[in-house]
């Protein structure tokens, strides 16, 4: 398991550094809000955003298949 820095463009998840993984890897994304002292000077410090129903569900079942 990794944990990365990243900010929601309104499409995409930016990452705020190198991420370890592979092309069209799955992952699962937990979004925290980050206070923005924690963000340096990077102007967006609010991170939210939600999976559909149908995303989680598919995330779910390519879990159990690890």
């Amino acid at each position: 398991m990794e944990a990365i820095q990243a900010y929601y463009n309104g499409s995409v998840f930016v990452p705020l550094s190198h991420v370890k993984a592979k092309l069209n890897q799955p992952a699962l994304v937990t979004i925290l809000e980050v206070p923005n002292t924690e963000m340096g000077r990077n102007r967006f410090f609010k991170l939210f955003g939600m999976l559909s129903n149908e995303s989680y569900s598919e995330i779910v079942e390519t879990l159990k298949d690890t």
